[in-house]
C-alpha cells in the first residue's frame, strides 16, 4: 500500500543530526515491515552539499539486518562509477544478507561532477555501461565460469533492472534482457525497449513507466495548513535540489517526480510530486495508483515529526482504504 524512499538529504545538519536520520531510516524499515509497506527504496548520488546518500548498498544492508520479509530496492546505482566485479561481490553479499529481498536498478546518471570525483569520463558513461554490464551480469547470473564467490543466494542472481529517461536507456535495457524502469511515462520509451529486446533476441520484460501525475513525497495531515507549516521547508529543500539537478542536465521534462515550486506556497499550489494531503485524499491516491509514495525523512525532516506522519498512514489511511473496499 505504500513505498518508503530514503535519499538522506539533510541540508545544514551536523553529524549527530545526520546519524539520527540514518538510525531513523533503519528503524522505519523495521517498523514498516508488517504494516503494508511494499518496499523501502534507497538511491545513490555523490558530491551533494546536502549529504545525499552516496552508499545505498550499505544502508540497504543495515535495513536487511533488521527485517526478514520487507522488499528492498536500490534504485538507482550509478553503474559506471563502480568496478563491475567489486559491485557483483557486494550485490551477492547483500543478496545473502537479505535472503533474496533486494532488487537493483542501475543507471548512468546525469551529473558530471559525480564522474569528476571518481576520475571517470562523463562523456563515455554510456559506452562504459555497455562494456561493463555484461561483466556484472555474467558474475551475477553465473552463466559462465566466474571467479566471483560465493554464488548468489537467489537462483539466477538477484533482480537487476536498468533505469533512465532516454530512448538510449530503454534500448540498452532491451538488448541486454533487463527490465526497464523509466523516469517518466513517455510511450516512445516502451516502444524503444520492446523493439531493442526483440532485435537482440531477448524476451521483453517489465517496462515501468511512472505516471507524472503520481506524487512521490506525500505527507498526511487532515489539517493541511498545519502540515505545510511542519514539513513545507523540508519538502521545498528536497524539491528544489532535485529540480536544480535535472534542470542543469536538461532532464526536467523527462523525470516524473519533479516539482518546480520555488517557495513553499508555490510548491503547495503546484500540487505535484511533493504534497500534504488529508486522510481521505491519501486514500484516493492509493485507490488511483495502487500505493502511496512516501519519503518520511524528506529534506532532513526531524525524525520525531516524520514518525507522526508515517504512523498516520498506517493508523488512518490504510484502514480508510480497507473500509472503502469492504463497503464496495
Amino acid at each position: 500500500m505504500f513505498l518508503m524512499r530514503f535519499d538522506m538529504r539533510a541540508p545544514d545538519q551536523g553529524p549527530q543530526q545526520r546519524a539520527a536520520l540514518y538510525r531513523a531510516a533503519i528503524d522505519m524499515a523495521a517498523w514498516a515491515e508488517d504494516k503494508g509497506c511494499l518496499a523501502a527504496v534507497v538511491c545513490e548520488h555523490h558530491m551533494s552539499d546536502d549529504g545525499y546518500l552516496p552508499a545505498p548498498l550499505l544502508l540497504a544492508s543495515a535495513m536487511a539486518a533488521v527485517t526478514t520479509t520487507l522488499p528492498l530496492s536500490v534504485a538507482a546505482s550509478i553503474f559506471p562509477l563502480h568496478d563491475p566485479v567489486r559491485l557483483a561481490e557486494e550485490i551477492i553479499v547483500l543478496d545473502h544478507l537479505s535472503q533474496g529481498r533486494v532488487s537493483h536498478t542501475l543507471a548512468i546518471g546525469y551529473r558530471p561532477e559525480e564522474y569528476d570525483v571518481f576520475g571517470v569520463d562523463f562523456h563515455r558513461r554510456g559506452a562504459l555501461a555497455d562494456e561493463q554490464l555484461p561483466i556484472l551480469l555474467g558474475h551475477l547470473r553465473a552463466t559462465a565460469a566466474t571467479p566471483v564467490t560465493p554464488a548468489p543466494f537467489t537462483d539466477g542472481g538477484p533482480m537487476v533492472s536498468w533505469g533512465g529517461g532516454s530512448v538510449a536507456a530503454a534500448r540498452r535495457a532491451g538488448r541486454l534482457g533487463l527490465d526497464f524502469i523509466a523516469q517518466t511515462d513517455r510511450p516512445e520509451l516502451r516502444d524503444a525497449y520492446v523493439a531493442a529486446a526483440e532485435a537482440a533476441g531477448q524476451q521483453p520484460g517489465m517496462c515501468l513507466l511512472p505516471s507524472v501525475e503520481a506524487p512521490n513525497s506525500v505527507f498526511v495531515n487532515d489539517d493541511v495548513d498545519q502540515g505545510w507549516a511542519e514539513v513545507g521547508d523540508a519538502l521545498l529543500a528536497d524539491a528544489r535540489s532535485y529540480a536544480a539537478w535535472n534542470e542543469a542536465a536538461g532532464m526536467a521534462d523527462f523525470t516524473a517526480s519533479i516539482s518546480r515550486g520555488a517557495t513553499v506556497d508555490e510548491l503547495r499550489a503546484e500540487h505535484g510530486s511533493h504534497r500534504v494531503v488529508t486522510v481521505g485524499e491519501a486514500a484516493d491516491l492509493v485507490d488511483q495508483y495502487g500505493y502511496l509514495g512516501l519519503q518520511p525523512l524528506c529534506g532532513g525532516l526531524d525524525p520525531d515529526i516524520a514518525w507522526t506522519y508515517l504512523r498516520r498512514v498506517t493508523d488512518d489511511v490504510l484502514p480508510t482504504v480497507a473500509r472503502r473496499h469492504a463497503d464496495a
